[in-house]
């Protein structure tokens, strides 16, 4: 297959995360506001089908993460599918793939942004967000070991604000079995069409092969870190859904502005409301402070290669992180949470994640028996599942996200174009 041109020489950074860092960096990504805030919009498109399309959305999930680790084994470099999708498909779908997650999940650090703010100060979202951005670019550049103690804390905090809420629904006399009951308003298009949405609270895992290059012996550690990191956060999700159904119902959840919120209130229990406004703010956090490091080692493997600036390929001398991908990230991502509405951004993200994921998929295809290829049904049912829920997603959000991958390809064939017409003869 094709072999890595960019990276060749290049300064390498530090190797330093092992198994329980990379878990608690996935972790932070996928425990982030997706469980605080796509529960209500996957209600209104699912109904009773919240659960089944939860299913959905865990299976695909983990094919993706099963192909992520395999190839993350093999290819533990800075720039998951990107590296992937350039070393087994071909430079094009390299590059497409990095181009999805580039600009999918710097919305998505916009969105994360402003779910802090909304949550912290609503009156003053956007400024929020913004000090959240510029506070955690700093963090970030003074180190990932320095990220992943504070992503341990906020995961520990998050997970016992996510089990106060079960506990309290749960137990309450509200919780009913009947409303957990798969009912006419139920429709297979609605089912992809939420597992898609969900599907944006299940993709932080990514972020574990996106930082290969930042793992102690990566041909261990990230396929054991991925799958730990998927199933912590799948029982935990369910979890939270089955306790908020049993109080809420799905019509009464679909309508939620603060789901979370309104079911420890229905429960009974309105003093532990503050809690989880509290609980999903640090989760926002948790969740930007995790994309922003993925997205700027995207961005240094796609600066390597030169489909970037290539400037932005420097690694500090110091803190051995790619800075100038940091702080050029952090600045788009400031100036978008200054001016962007946090609406639509989940289903924008999740087309650009699907997407992203289905190259993953077709590149775990091509491994050989000797180089850990998985189970031939895996990347099968990870591809087609993968489009099957991103064209089942809004279709603003497939029109706006199908636009920008066409743009990223136009872009790519305008300059291989531009380099054909001056190479010498």
């Amino acid at each position: 297959m094709g072999t890595s041109t960019g990276a060749a020489g290049a300064a390498e950074l530090r190797r330093r995360l092992g198994v329980r860092d990379a878990v608690l960096i996935g972790l932070g990504s996928m425990l982030g506001a997706g469980i605080f805030a796509a529960l209500a919009p996957a209600a209104a498109a699912a109904g009773s089908g919240l659960l089944p399309a939860m299913a959905v959305a865990a299976v695909v999930a983990y094919c993706n993460a099963t192909s992520s680790a395999r190839l993350a084994a093999r290819y533990p470099q800075s720039g998951g599918t990107y590296v992937y999708g350039r070393e087994r498909l071909g430079d094009f779908w390299g590059y497409l793939a990095g181009w999805g997650f580039v600009v999918g999940k710097t919305a998505s650090c916009a969105a994360m942004a402003l779910t802090v703010g909304s949550y912290v100060w609503p009156g003053q979202a956007h400024a929020v967000a913004v000090a959240a951005v510029v506070a955690l670019t700093a963090v970030n550049y003074l180190g990932v070991q320095k990220s992943a103690w504070l992503t341990r804390g906020i995961v520990a905090a998050v997970l016992a604000v996510l089990a106060a809420v079960v506990v309290a629904c749960l137990g309450s006399g509200t919780a009913g079995a009947a409303r957990l009951a798969i009912g006419a308003d139920t429709t297979a298009g609605g089912v992809l069409q939420a597992a898609g949405l969900l599907f944006f609270a299940f993709a932080g895992y990514a972020r574990i092969a996106t930082l290969g290059e930042e793992v102690r012996d990566p041909r261990r550690t990230i396929p054991r870190a991925i799958p730990l990191a998927l199933g912590i956060a799948l029982v935990a999700y369910a979890a939270v859904a089955v306790a908020v159904l049993a109080v809420l119902g799905p019509d009464r959840l679909a309508g939620a502005a603060a789901p979370l919120s309104e079911a420890v209130r229905a429960a009974g229990v309105p003093g532990l409301a503050p809690v989880v406004r509290a609980g999903a703010a640090v989760a926002a956090l948790g969740s930007l402070l995790a994309l922003l490091l993925g997205v700027s080692r995207t961005t240094l493997a796609m600066a390597r290669d030169r489909h970037l600036p290539h400037v932005l390929a420097a690694v500090h001398p110091r803190y051995r992180v790619p800075h100038r991908a940091e702080l050029v990230i952090g600045a788009v991502v400031a100036v978008l949470a200054a001016t962007m509405d946090v609406r639509g951004a989940i289903g924008f993200s999740s087309f650009g994640v699907l997407a992203y994921y289905a190259v993953a998929n077709a590149s775990a295809w091509t491994l050989g028996p000797d180089e850990g290829r998985p189970a031939r049904i895996v990347p099968a049912v990870g591809a087609a599942g993968c489009l099957a829920l991103a064209f089942a997603l809004p279709l603003t959000s497939v029109l706006w996200g199908a636009a920008v991958m066409a743009l990223g390809a136009a872009v790519y064939g305008l300059r291989k174009a531009v380099s054909r017409r001056h190479r010498p003869l």
